[in-house]
């Protein structure tokens, strides 16, 4: 599928549809669409498109159709496995333009255009008493429609779920152009296929979302933020199922091994924090509510349950700029990561009583295939994102022996019973491990879904199921 070029008559017909100043053939402005934050890959697209609403991207959906060209949902470019990428050239459609926020007070409901920064929405949500847990390190970037195409998690799914948990009803353009509601504005809904949760974590295969209902919470008024030191690293990936086999459910349960914590602190000049030569890893705990009184209670059970461990003097963070600063170290760290070495960052996650298996096998394998990791994540989902780095490691060794290295390290999720991706997606990058997770039927299942939406096979294609089923 060649479609570096297209042919002059869709440009002017594409220009029609969305006017002169929001179509871009330019070559800085491909290349900027050309990215998202997947290591350093760029694959610009022919041509960028900047829509304005559902009826345009319809439009533009039924012309590709006529011409067999390639469309690529293009959000706020955050994203870890290359979902955003236009690795067959074609149309380059960014939703910027769609991003309203609306708060719905009576329902407790918010309507969103997949464009609005989910930090804002948080914002937003926040002013009027109410609460959107899902937040994604990048959540200062990355976009509401990008979080449920991928299915976003973040630090406090551990108590509040993820993405998937709060997505009520979308618009969605459909591949061949039709508009479609797919769902309800209701909490409860039992009324056929649920199309709105096979959007949610589609990536950007099945539709263009370009409205999003979502269900808030009220808010909570208070919380307790303490970082715990651990002189092993694979106790701190113990300590979490001990935390709630002791009757604990925290807000947040956060692992950060002590390349992640050094890096970080490099990174940041305006976070200052004294970690002993000896610690190994950190576990970022954090519990939330209305009444102080019974999170002190929690916070007392979680400091019995550290105390079984050999762990350095515990952090609690007195003032919300210490707490703030603890936060901006956790969410922090990919960046730093990326700013030291080129780098694969995999999302594995297991049921969380076997992350220290996972935890030392993931070293194992660093050390068979020559390569270092640093390893940190949502540790009380499981969640653990392993960043390989290249360091001074050979172009050759990079590129021929690293992916052996990731599908044993895949492989070893999937026998501890996880999988690839707790919250990343699947995209361009790992799709070719997807024989790890799922059979030959289970593969054509989804590749028989994705036929029937997207019959000429012309929406982000070449993402999420493998080159060969």
């Amino acid at each position: 599928m060649d479609t570096t070029t297209l042919p002059q008559q869709m440009i002017a017909q594409l220009e029609n549809i969305v006017g002169q100043s929001f179509l871009f053939s330019d070559t800085a402005t491909r290349t900027h669409y050309g990215h998202d934050e997947t290591e350093d890959y760029n694959f610009p697209p022919s041509v960028v498109v900047k829509p304005a609403n559902a009826q345009e991207i319809s439009e533009i959906m039924k012309l590709a159709n006529i011409y067999k060209i390639p469309v690529v949902p293009i959000g706020g470019r955050t994203g870890l496995s290359g979902g955003a990428l236009s690795i067959y050239g074609g149309i380059g459609l960014s939703t910027e333009r769609l991003n309203s926020i609306t708060i719905d007070e009576k329902n407790l409901q918010a309507i969103l255009g997949p464009a609005a920064i989910t930090q804002q929405f948080q914002e937003a949500a926040l002013e009027k008493g109410l609460f959107y847990p899902p937040d994604p390190s990048s959540r200062g970037s990355c976009t509401i429609g990008g979080n449920v195409a991928e299915n976003a998690g973040g630090a406090r799914a551990v108590k509040y779920g993820v993405t998937k948990d709060y997505v009520l009803n979308l618009e969605v353009v459909l591949p061949t152009g039709e508009i479609i509601r797919t769902g309800a504005n209701t909490l409860k809904n039992s009324t056929g296929y649920n199309l709105t949760q096979l959007m949610v974590g589609s990536e950007g295969t099945l539709g263009i979302i370009t409205q999003i209902v979502m269900k808030l919470l009220p808010k909570n008024t208070h919380n307790v933020l303490m970082l715990v030191p651990f002189f092993k690293a694979e106790q701190a990936c113990e300590a979490v199922a001990a935390i709630f086999r002791a009757g604990v459910v925290p807000s947040a349960l956060e692992f950060m091994e002590r390349d992640a914590i050094d890096w970080g602190l490099r990174f940041l000049d305006n976070v200052n924090l004294n970690v002993k030569d000896e610690v190994q890893a950190h576990l970022l705990i954090e519990v939330d509510g209305n009444y102080p009184d019974i999170l002190f209670a929690e916070a007392e059970k979680i400091m019995n349950v550290m105390e079984q461990f050999d762990i350095d003097e515990v952090l609690y963070a007195d003032t919300e700029e210490q707490k703030n600063a603890l936060w901006k170290l956790r969410r922090t760290v990919a960046e730093a990561v990326k700013s030291n070495s080129i780098y694969k960052e995999e999302d594995t996650v297991v049921p969380r009583y076997e992350l220290p298996t996972l935890l030392k096998g993931v070293k194992a394998i660093g050390e068979k295939y020559g390569f270092k990791s640093v390893c940190y994540g949502h540790a009380g989902d499981g969640n653990l994102h392993v960043n390989i780095i290249k360091g001074d490691m050979s172009d050759d060794n990079w590129k021929n022996e690293v992916p052996k290295g990731i599908r044993e390290i895949f492989e070893l999720t999937v026998s501890l019973k996880g999988t690839l991706s707790g919250e990343h997606g699947i995209g361009y990058v790992q799709k070719n491990y997807m024989d790890i997770a799922f059979d030959k039927k289970q593969l054509g299942l989804m590749k028989a879904i994705k036929g029937i939406f997207d019959p000429n096979n012309i929406l982000n294609p070449g993402k999420i199921l493998p080159d060969v089923i």
